[in-house]
């Protein structure tokens, strides 16, 4: 399976990036697809099942391209997952794409976590801080956790950086501890 998610999520990054498409929009575009065949169990099975012909497979697309105004790349590229009937894998190569579009555009994604919902000034002031630290720019996705007291924790790949209270605390205990 990762194979076929990574085969697929690296060709239509290839596409983005030689028709010089928006990456941000066509990563919207097709994570709207996407959660769409997630959350309908009806679209799902449409799509999967072997009985349904790909014609029919592909005139439910279009109806969706139609009304949510999809590009002719993003539909495009759905119908050959639908014809190639890899369809069930959609979300892990819509994810795939996206980490595959911010490698190549020289982003790093950070999941920021803090205890209330950031101003637009500190998420900016936030994501700078970042972006000098690991030398690239930041694509954040925040998520607010009370548990951790005051400040914030970011995760870029498998680095931590935790300037929360409660990282502070465990520090200073451990500190005590160990003296």
């Amino acid at each position: 399976m990762a194979t076929v998610v990574s085969t697929y999520a690296r060709a239509f990054a290839d596409v983005v990036i030689t028709n010089k498409l928006d990456p941000a929009r066509t990563l919207a575009e097709v994570q709207q697809i996407s959660d769409l065949v997630r959350d309908s169990k009806e679209m799902r099975e449409v799509w999967e099942t072997p009985s349904i012909t790909a014609e029919q497979k592909r005139a439910v697309l279009d109806a969706i391209v139609k009304r949510a105004r999809i590009s002719q790349m993003v539909r495009n590229f759905i119908a050959v997952l639908i014809d190639k009937r890899r369809i069930k894998f959609l979300h892990e190569i819509v994810t795939q794409f996206g980490h595959e579009l911010n490698q190549r555009l020289g982003f790093a994604e950070a999941e920021i976590t803090a205890t209330r919902e950031l101003s637009a000034e500190e998420r900016s002031a936030l994501e700078a801080d970042l972006a000098r630290a690991v030398g690239k720019k930041i694509r954040a996705r925040y998520a607010q956790d009370r548990a951790i007291l005051g400040g914030a924790i970011a995760r870029v790949g498998s680095t931590v950086y935790d300037g929360s209270v409660k990282g502070q605390l465990e520090k200073l205990r451990q500190q005590l501890v160990n003296t």
